[in-house]
């Protein structure tokens, strides 16, 4: 069954942001010439984020820090029947708005993501990003590097994304599976190597399967945040 006719004008893109002035010009280009509505959610900023991001046009919306709190503070003021959340590290391909259309007009498809990139396609780069999409594909667990999108009204009832400070793309998309299909698509996103960069490949595939392994032992999550900002 499919559902009533989608359009570019019914996504909302959601981009929480906190000091990401640098980036801020980036997805302007980035998101040039499409129609979607695209709100920033400022956790408290202290650098020039939300002065750039309202010369570019874009909605800007306050919340509490927290990338859970502030994309569910977009969400609910989302106009679109479609939220996709973007990280502001992370860019979308050409003309995305299509196989978002396409997945969301399946009313089986419960979310969807896109396959991952990442930005320096060194050999370990191209490792990670390939280890990603194997994940993404067969456990139907794609994280928020990938952008998220399900229908809005769906992302309601599913509670939006839990109260947690970490691994809140991974519990949001366990709960999506479990009513629905979660469809990960052929086009790719492109995000930032800066986390493994400033940290070293080994050690970030290290500590990024740590916190998983913990929130699955059901470690609390502000325990897992900690040892993950360390």
């Amino acid at each position: 069954m499919t559902s009533t006719h989608l359009k570019t004008l019914d996504i909302s893109i959601i981009i929480p942001a906190f000091n990401e002035a640098d980036n801020i010009a980036a997805l302007a280009e980035n998101l040039a010439g499409t129609s979607c509505e695209v709100i920033v959610v400022d956790g408290g900023s202290e650098d020039t984020t939300v002065s750039l991001a309202q010369q570019y046009g874009f909605t800007v919306v306050t919340s509490p820090p927290g990338r859970a709190r502030q994309q569910n503070t977009g969400a609910r003021r989302a106009k679109g029947k479609i939220v996709l959340f973007l990280h502001a590290d992370t860019r979308l391909p050409r003309d995305f708005e299509k196989p978002v259309i396409e997945v969301m007009q399946r009313r089986e498809n419960i979310a969807g993501a896109f396959s991952l990139a990442i930005e320096q396609p060194t050999p370990s780069m191209r490792f990670i990003a390939a280890c990603a999409n194997l994940r993404a594909h067969f456990f139907s667990l794609p994280y928020g590097d990938q952008v998220l999108f399900l229908r809005r009204d769906v992302f309601l009832a599913l509670n939006m994304f839990a109260d947690i400070p970490i691994m809140e793309d991974y519990d949001l998309m366990r709960r999506a599976g479990r009513t629905g299909k979660v469809v990960v698509c052929r086009e790719k996103v492109t995000t930032s190597a800066r986390r493994w960069q400033r940290l070293g490949v080994l050690r970030t595939t290290f500590i990024n399967q740590l916190v998983v392994i913990g929130f699955f032992l059901k470690v609390p999550p502000s325990r897992l945040a900690l040892f993950y900002k360390r």
